[in-house]
């Protein structure tokens, strides 16, 4: 019988760590939460002073009853959900299951799941800990007090099934103030001049004007340029100074959580939340061959850039081994961590830096094996020696002006053998030639451009997470799912990796805006951040952060009830093309499309885009076409594919007048002669070939399944 019992929240997990604990532990899953707030209720006490009404959560209650008879008879039940707040939270309401008298509950930190982390971890259990279920408790119930009772408001005034988030909604105010910014942008023009210069050495080099009389200089018109080219036709072109500098570049620390999804966001092009469920198999265990399940990377919610020392040691030995002492730093570089950063926990890195990713190939699938790659050789570079270069400046003067030429030569790779930063992926300078100072140069000619100003860029899923880091809005852990949110509610659409809010999410925003300009200022919710880590800290009651968030929260709600603004439907000022009115952006279960504000006298209804201004452009409708020929007899139409209440279906799209529909994919079957495809209702045979140009008769073919 076993001794102790362990309890996980993931199947996985279970199941690795219970490879390396053997007999002498039962390793149970409670499966992720067994308990939370209600969902069809707001599910807090607002006269108990804020008591979080907590229920099993539906299909739970069997995993409850299983943990019980696990622990029948076993005095010391080890709780090890994931090393988090959230965790905190799992193994809080299992010990609360489980009856906090009959057992002597200890909490395991499982940063990696490798022997030695489980053997430690094992060996040093500790309490566990109020103070941070409890601010995880504060951010449930801060969230439920916002979306719960913000949401149902916008049901009323926009359209049902919308949905409010505390930090959701500032994180969709970024994307729309972005907008805005784009679409108020102005370009304006401005010119470069470069000279094409020749030394007594090939090759030939081009310097960019930077001054003129000591002062920098960029021409607006082209009548500038004009008198500048006037003025240099008889200028010498002489080299005033020649510097050559070494020029270090560091490596950049191991990932945190966010660093990892922007950087997997930018090479992988992974979306957040495929890169952090792709993480959360990498650290719970990968099957590899006949070692097993085997966890690989520590544990990928954190914000501390903090390695171990056995971990510092290892990889300093796989660099001096792998690469030479030249790639080693004298002494292990150290990072800085953000602020506020649990410093209990390590950065992200691979929990052996011996496996190195072309070993799992053969084990891993290709997404979790890019995944693996970019973490580990990330955390090797991140220890390795900077990248030398030498750079090259040379200032030629002509007359008044002045103009410049650089170059950057790679004098040592360091870290940047093993990984490429964004910045050392663009293309670099050209080279110049040997040059002294008060060398005569020739002119070949002038290569002057016009250039336009362009607007700021719109949020990626990359910088988005990123500003949201910097403004300390959130945490890591739940930035994927708010991007997710975004684009599932069809607030945010993403274009070329770029995030676009819709028509419905500029309305959504502007509303929270006028009415609630507390909870969608991202200073604010960056306040909100700060005191629940100090709640998380014990440093203040949770009770008394609830209590100074609702009292202004509550007169905002009571004020926006009777005077938020009712927008049912947008004018686009656009005239309808069947009656001359006015189309409106309306929103559907598909998301949003132009509607004549003439229906239901008048039923135009048309798809739109906007294009680089914002103007909306009239999609145009495409006549439905199939490869698959109506079976209705005497029908000249095709079987397309729709959707109704109930799901898909296939209809003919002469409707109205063929009614023709079934509720079954369209069934297959080519003509043994012509290869003609038939389609028809399920189980019909087909005797004849209906094309004219084949003569192939009484052909009984098989039924497949197209």
């Amino acid at each position: 019988m076993p001794k102790s019992l362990l309890i996980v929240e993931s199947p996985t997990k279970a199941k690795t760590l219970q490879k390396y604990l053997g007999s002498d532990f039962l390793v149970q899953s409670s499966m992720g939460h067994i308990r939370d707030l209600p969902k069809n209720e707001l599910g807090v006490d607002l006269e108990q002073d804020f008591q979080p009404k907590y229920v099993t959560i539906l299909g739970k209650a069997k995993v409850i009853t299983a943990l019980k008879k696990a622990a029948a008879g076993i005095p010391d039940v080890y709780l090890a959900p994931d090393p988090d707040r959230e965790g905190e939270a799992i193994a809080w309401h299992i010990a609360q299951a489980l009856g906090e008298k009959e057992h002597r509950f200890h909490r395991v930190l499982l940063l990696e799941i490798t022997p030695r982390a489980i053997k430690e971890a094992l060996a040093k259990p500790v309490e566990l800990n109020r103070p941070r279920f409890e601010a995880q408790q504060a951010r449930r119930v801060l969230d439920r007090l916002v979306g719960y009772q913000i949401s149902p408001l916008l049901w009323q005034k926009v359209k049902t099934g919308l949905s409010a988030g505390r930090v959701q909604s500032v994180a969709l105010r970024l994307v729309v103030d972005r907008e805005r910014a784009i679409l108020a942008f102005v370009p304006q023009e401005y010119w470069s001049l470069a000279a094409c210069l020749e030394a007594k050495e090939p090759p030939a080099f081009a310097a960019n004007l930077l001054k003129k009389d000591g002062k920098n200089i960029k021409p607006a018109a082209a009548g500038e340029v004009e008198g500048i080219l006037e003025t240099l036709e008889a200028a010498e072109f002489k080299v005033a100074k020649v510097e050559k500098k070494p020029q270090k570049r560091n490596p950049a620390p191991p990932f945190i959580t966010s660093s990892l999804q922007m950087e997997a966001s930018r090479k992988l092009r992974f979306p957040p939340s495929k890169t952090m469920r792709l993480a959360q198999r990498l650290y719970e265990g990968m099957e590899l061959g006949d070692e097993g399940p085997v966890g690989l990377i520590t544990y990928m919610r954190t914000d501390s850039t903090r390695v171990s020392a056995e971990a510092l040691d290892a990889v300093r030995d796989f660099i001096q081994q792998g690469y030479g002492k030249d790639y080693l730093p004298a002494k292990p570089n150290v990072y800085k961590s953000p602020k506020g950063a649990q410093e209990a926990h390590e950065a992200i890195r691979p929990s052996g830096v011996a496996r190195r990713p072309q070993d799992l190939k053969p084990y891993l699938g290709k997404d979790e094996l890019a995944l693996y790659d970019l973490i580990w050789r990330r955390f090797v570079a991140s220890q390795m020696a900077p990248a030398v270069f030498q750079l090259t400046t040379v200032d030629v003067t002509a007359g008044p002006y002045l103009f410049r030429a650089t170059a950057s030569v790679l004098q040592f790779p360091g870290f940047s053998v093993l990984y490429q930063e964004n910045q050392e992926e663009e293309e670099q300078p050209e080279k110049l030639p040997p040059l002294k100072t008060g060398e005569i140069l020739k002119l070949r000619d002038f290569d002057p451009q016009r250039h336009f100003t362009k607007p700021p860029a719109r949020y990626t899923e990359a910088s988005l997470i990123k500003e949201l880091e910097v403004q300390g809005i959130g945490r890591p852990s739940t930035y994927a799912t708010i991007l997710s949110n975004l684009q599932d509610r069809l607030y945010v659409a993403k274009e070329k990796y770029g995030l676009r809010p819709t028509e419905m999410g500029m309305v959504v925003s502007d509303l929270l805006v006028e009415n609630f300009p507390d909870i969608m200022d991202p200073k604010f919710t960056a306040r909100m951040e700060t005191d629940l880590d100090r709640i998380a800290e014990g440093d203040v009651p949770w009770q008394g952060v609830m209590r100074d968030f609702y009292g202004p929260f509550a007169q905002e709600l009571t004020a926006a009830k009777t005077g938020m603004r009712r927008v049912k439907s947008v004018p686009s000022g656009i005239k309808c093309p069947q009656c001359g009115s006015e189309l409106l952006i309306r929103w559907g279960r598909n998301g949003e499309f132009l509607g004549c504000s003439a229906f239901p006298k008048c039923n135009f209804t048309r798809n739109f885009t906007r294009d680089q201004q914002g103007q909306i452009i009239l999609v145009e409708k495409t006549p439905e076409t199939s490869e698959f020929p109506c079976p209705q007899d005497g029908c000249t139409g095709n079987l397309v594919k729709r959707r109704s209440r109930r799901g898909f279906f296939y209809g003919c799209n002469r409707y109205p007048d063929c009614k023709y529909l079934q509720n079954h994919a369209p069934v297959i079957k080519s003509c043994p002669k012509c290869q003609f495809p038939w389609l028809t209702p399920k189980g019909k045979k087909l005797l004849l070939c209906p094309r004219d140009e084949c003569d192939y008769q009484e052909a009984v073919i098989p039924e497949e399944q197209g």
